[in-house]
């Protein structure tokens, strides 16, 4: 009797591995519609195959775009998600500690403490809702259609992190933790439906700006240009 229970057991197991191995080909085959590994980080790529398990279409989710921005050459953008209710524009970071930070502050505020030094450290680093909304901007401004179609922000926050702070955050625009982004989709597509004039217009402007992120030139000028405008080589002391 315990012979057979131990191979009924090791019978589930084997069955359980073969289950997530083929859920994992076919999430992988999913991700290569859109993405490779070679674009973008882990985390992006995590938050695509949740995009996928909640149902949206591989052909509607736009990964590492380019998207051409006049004197300052590009701006990039980490994944746009075309909806029947607008654009969904998101901004993913990878940080750890506790996050502080106001909708409207240049800067917001990342703490932790290292255990094996025993000392607690601050860093600031640029509001990424005010960099989302100056992604949306630049989208707006692709064209007419674009102008007039709604858009949601939505900020996701990967690693070891807490939002311990976090307030006067604008209307259309969300600040999560991986674990709630299914809680926002249901928010955002309780809006109403977008009045798109041409929707392969909509596809063509993303999936250009995702080619974009295949010319190292564009790339390299992206990265240039971002360095100029910080101006840190202009520093000395």
């Amino acid at each position: 009797m315990e012979i057979f229970i131990i191979f009924l057991i090791l019978g589930f197991v084997v069955l359980l591995i073969k289950s997530t191995h083929n859920h994992r080909c076919a999430l992988d085959d999913r991700l290569d519609q859109i993405t490779s590994v070679e674009r973008g980080t882990w985390s992006e790529r995590n938050l695509i195959s949740s995009l996928l398990d909640y149902g949206i279409s591989p052909k509607a989710i736009f990964h590492d775009l380019y998207v051409k921005n006049g004197k300052y050459g590009s701006s990039q953008i980490d994944i746009v998600v075309a909806t029947k209710v607008g654009l969904i524009v998101f901004e993913v970071k990878d940080y750890s500690g506790w996050i502080f930070g106001k909708g409207k502050d240049t800067k917001w505020t990342q703490s932790f403490y290292d255990k094996y030094n025993d000392e607690k450290y601050t860093y600031r680093f640029y509001n990424p809702v005010l960099q989302n909304e100056s992604h949306i901007k630049v989208l707006k401004k692709q064209s007419k259609q674009f102008a007039n179609l709604p858009f949601y922000s939505v900020v996701v926050f990967y690693g070891d992190s807490e939002l311990r702070d976090i307030s006067f955050i604008p209307d259309g625009t969300f600040v999560i933790k991986p674990h709630r982004l299914d809680d926002v989709l249901d928010i955002i597509f309780n809006n109403d439906e977008a009045e798109y004039t041409d929707k392969r217009e909509v596809m063509k402007i993303l999936k250009t700006a995702v080619d974009n992120g295949n010319n190292i030139n564009t790339q390299t000028e992206h990265i240039e240009k971002i360095k100029d405008m910080l101006g840190k080589d202009r520093v000395l002391d």
